[in-house]
């Protein structure tokens, strides 16, 4: 059954990349074949295009990346329901058991981009494991496995 993801920087970047992991994933999830539209955070479409600068890439790299980002649904960090996410995401993250995990600021919002859409987080990052079903479905990749 296909469904929307809300895709981490980190799957997008290995989908653009073609290598073995972003395969893996595209298969695993039915990411390209899904009748539904991935979603991303806007934090993750300026994470990527700043990625894109720092490491050069060239014109196939960013025409992959256009073309990717043209394709998805880009969901803007403006409005009171995705603060009160981001609270959530925040607070959860600082009474975290084993104490808070001090996620970073950009990571919180694509949490909290999550919350607000109610999509399951698709990540191959350790990081966002603790949020798992308190309060968001990850769904995490583990790149060591591909």
């Amino acid at each position: 059954m296909s469904q929307s993801y809300l895709l981490d920087t980190n799957v997008l970047i290995a989908l653009i990349h073609g290598n073995a992991l972003g395969a893996h994933i595209d298969q695993a999830f039915g990411l390209r074949a899904s009748l539904h539209r991935q979603v991303v955070s806007i934090v993750t479409h300026a994470e990527l295009l700043v990625l894109a600068d720092k490491r050069n890439w060239g014109s196939a790299k960013r025409a992959a990346l256009k073309q990717a980002l043209e394709n998805l649904v880009v969901i803007p960090i403006d409005g009171i329901e995705i603060v009160q996410a981001y609270t959530t995401i925040s607070a959860t993250d600082l009474t975290a058991s084993g104490g808070a995990r001090n996620m970073g600021k950009n990571d919180l919002w694509i949490a909290a981009t999550a919350l607000y859409t109610n999509l399951p987080l698709l990540t191959t990052d350790k990081d966002f494991r603790f949020l798992h079903n308190n309060p968001l479905q990850i769904m995490w990749i583990d790149p060591s496995s591909v």
